[in-house]
């Protein structure tokens, strides 16, 4: 996809929803982190069952801490791997009292080694709760990335860094957001809303009429 493209893709998106966001329902960096944390393999809206509940009674690392494993965990179980998620969190919630004041620290190296944040959850931390121009590649994107040409990769580190290059800056703190939600609601795995889609006429999927039976992701 060349650069009149890529400008003309995010423009559109940009004129349908000039201010788009994370599905994730949150009010601080911490709430946003426990939210994402708990969001892997898992739906949005699973999540936010579950932290309607949780937050209101515990939302910062020692209110949480103080919960304990067991309550935590009756609070998420309906999330999947619930219980390894739970032992993250408390973990999570130790080191940022014990490191960083109980604070969610803002750079990828610091968000990277509390358990349960990989380079993908950093980026949406980096992104959503701080502004920063970082892209999270999940399968949404990858999918998206590699089926329309904007950034084509074998592997989400090799698509997030084609992403950084190719989307123009004007657009590339909401890009993130953007291309998720296309990918959720439009250009979805298995049967994708071609004919319906705003970017038709730019995407460079040659197969864009026939139904997929398989995610491009594998």
């Amino acid at each position: 996809m060349n650069a009149a493209k890529r400008q003309a893709m995010f423009s559109r998106f940009k004129s349908l929803n000039p201010h788009p966001t994370t599905e994730l329902i949150y009010t601080t960096p911490f709430e946003l982190l426990v939210a994402v944390i708990l969001s892997a393999q898992a739906t949005d809206k699973s999540v936010n069952l579950a932290t309607q509940k949780l937050f209101p009674l515990a939302n910062t690392p020692a209110d949480i801490l103080a919960l304990g494993e067991t309550r935590l965990s009756e609070m998420i179980q309906r999330i999947g791997l619930y219980r390894t998620k739970a032992k993250n969190i408390l973990a999570m919630c130790k080191l940022l009292i014990e490191l960083h004041k109980g604070h969610v620290p803002r750079n990828r190296e610091d968000l990277e080694r509390l358990p349960g944040v990989g380079r993908k959850t950093a980026n949406v931390i980096l992104n959503t709760a701080f502004g920063e121009p970082t892209i999270a590649v999940d399968t949404h994107i990858f999918r998206v990335a590699n089926r329309t040409g904007l950034a084509p990769g074998k592997n989400v580190l090799e698509v997030e860094k084609k992403l950084l290059k190719r989307i123009p800056a004007a657009f590339q703190q909401d890009a993130h957001h953007w291309l998720i939600l296309h990918g959720r609601y439009t250009c979805k795995a298995r049967k994708p809303a071609c004919h319906e889609c705003c970017i038709n006429d730019l995407c460079e999927f040659d197969e864009k009429n026939l139904n997929l039976t398989k995610p491009i992701l594998g």
